[in-house]
């Protein structure tokens, strides 16, 4: 059996990285890798790489790299031509694509309220996924309109050795 791979960074576009790296690094508790940082299109290594993934039309953005307390990174970004808009509708769930990141707090309550309290948004109640276990969630949004679901355990203790609940 092969092993799986590992997870190494999911990418989150916000409209003002300076308040967003300080957010992610004060509330969700990440480290800060590379404070943000403006990329231009002048025709430099880097940028012929930025430009490269981006394509026709991009000319900045600034990045910043953070990382979580299990080493995954979370790298945002500001586009600044073309800019960066939020959505007026954020949550659309059903089409393809990422729509949420998730952050494993054993203390789910006070992260959410924290969350809530910072210009972020509880999107959903905390629930109790079983009454026989202890899993529980809540969906968020980061001030910016990113999904972020709040999970008390780690995905393997949470959906490993799954039984399907009973309907109540």
């Amino acid at each position: 059996m092969a092993i799986a791979k590992t997870m190494n960074h999911v990418g989150i576009t916000v409209t003002d990285i300076d308040a967003a790296a300080k957010w992610y690094s004060s509330i969700i508790e990440c480290s800060i890798l590379m404070n943000p940082t403006l990329i231009v299109d002048d025709g430099g290594y880097f940028s012929k790489i930025v430009a490269d993934i981006f394509g026709e039309g991009f000319e900045s953005i600034k990045m910043a790299h953070l990382s979580t307390g299990d080493g995954i990174g979370i790298e945002l970004f500001e586009f600044s031509k073309p800019k960066t808009t939020k959505p007026e509708n954020n949550f659309e769930y059903w089409k393809t694509g990422i729509f949420h990141i998730c952050i494993t707090d054993p203390n789910i309550e006070e992260l959410v309220e924290k969350i809530a309290t910072t210009g972020g948004k509880k999107r959903s109640q905390i629930w109790q996924l079983w009454p026989e276990k202890p899993y529980k969630v809540c969906y968020c949004e980061d001030p910016w309109g990113n999904i972020i679901e709040i999970s008390s355990h780690s995905y393997e203790q949470t959906w490993s050795n799954y039984e399907k609940p009973h309907q109540h």
